[in-house]
């Protein structure tokens, strides 16, 4: 039954309206406890329904935030393990390379200290012994005879011999004192040497303390990552936050790089390969040099993933070191021959233009421009 016949039960839709009215309420009024319990039982159970959701929606935040955190955790645990295990490497071989030297250096340092005590033996002042033959003019000096001429003269000679021998030691006293200080003078040059040999060590300790001290912050934070503090999670947090950043800052100058690679190597490609072949849809030339461009980036992964700068293929960070080695040679070459490669084709594209621009100037007979 339409509508319009509903309306036309009495000769007045109005009226008949009305009627209607009156009888779904009188249905309504005579219905009402049964609509009331299906009205409940509708909202309990869109209630348990909602309560439901609303407790799995709160579980799956719950293990989400949960996996964030061991996520975060685990990627820190192995980064602070890379940069410790450096750091060892790097005071291994420090010690390594300081402990080679050790026997050269003591024997250095044994050299000059033993030159520095021959020479101070060298240079120590022994006063001069008196002469034997003072005490003969003690016992002259006390003859009570001051009378006697030959006494006199005797002591005379004696005072002309000792002032003669007194200017005799004071003279060999100041050569000897001054071969003395030539041999002190002498002694500077091992002193420097000690003082270099001594001053290397003291850098090298230096090194080694500012490193150990690096090392126990690192593992302080290693401890703090292992323990699932707040703090390491926070901090990790941030830190991620800050890659993610900076990760799609280089992926987007990444694609913009390879977007005007591409754009510079298409061209000289179609008049290699042929402008008029399809692939599937695509020019043939397209994807060639999207092949090339692909190549470089693995390339470019490789040669990374041998440096251990990222770690997307954990087979490669594996390999030992002189195999590592080759394979940053390998890929190295591969990026440069790519490079010389992409160079040309990007010269070829400016001879194309050249050439496009000279047959346009042609087919307009544009001479000035045919004869430039």
């Amino acid at each position: 039954m339409s509508f319009d016949q509903l309306l036309s039960i009495t000769p007045s839709p109005v009226l008949s309206g009305l009627i209607w009215v009156v009888i779904i309420i009188a249905v309504l009024y005579l219905a009402r406890s049964t609509v009331h319990a299906a009205i409940h039982s509708a909202g309990g159970v869109l209630h348990n329904a909602l309560r439901i959701g609303s407790r799995s929606i709160g579980q799956a935040e719950a293990r989400l935030v949960e996996r964030n955190k061991e996520v975060l955790l685990a990627a820190g645990r192995e980064a602070k393990e890379r940069i410790i295990e450096r750091e060892f490497e790097r005071v291994g071989d420090s010690v390594d390379k300081d402990l080679s030297k050790y026997p050269a250096l003591r024997r250095r340092l044994n050299e000059a200290i033993a030159r520095i005590d021959e020479d101070h033996q060298n240079a120590i002042d022994v006063p001069p012994s008196p002469p034997g033959w003072t005490k003969a003019v003690e016992v002259v000096a006390k003859i009570d005879a001051p009378s006697d001429y030959m006494i006199g003269n005797i002591l005379a000679d004696i005072h002309k011999s000792l002032v003669k021998a007194h200017n005799q030691a004071i003279e060999e006293y100041r050569k000897a004192s001054a071969s003395r200080h030539k041999i002190l003078s002498g002694m500077m040059p091992q002193w420097i040497k000690i003082q270099q040999t001594l001053s290397a060590v003291t850098k090298n300790i230096d090194s080694l303390l500012k490193r150990s001290r690096a090392i126990d912050r690192h593992m302080k934070e290693y401890e703090d990552i292992v323990k699932g503090t707040d703090r390491a999670v926070q901090t990790l947090s941030s830190s991620s936050l800050v890659q993610f950043f900076v990760s799609a800052l280089v992926l987007v100058v990444a694609l913009g790089g390879a977007t005007v690679n591409f754009s510079l190597i298409a061209r000289p490609m179609a008049e290699m390969v042929g402008g008029t072949n399809f692939i599937g849809g695509f020019r043939a030339a397209d994807i060639a040099a999207l092949v090339i461009i692909l190549v470089e980036i693995t390339m470019g992964l490789f040669l990374m993933e041998s440096m251990r700068i990222t770690r997307l293929f954990p087979v490669i960070g594996a390999l030992p070191d002189k195999m590592r080695v080759r394979m940053i040679w390998v890929t190295f070459t591969i990026l440069f021959l790519l490079a010389c490669v992409e160079a040309g084709l990007a010269y070829m594209r400016e001879i194309l233009l050249q050439d496009e621009l000279a047959t346009s100037a042609i087919l307009r007979g544009d001479t000035t421009l045919m004869v430039a």
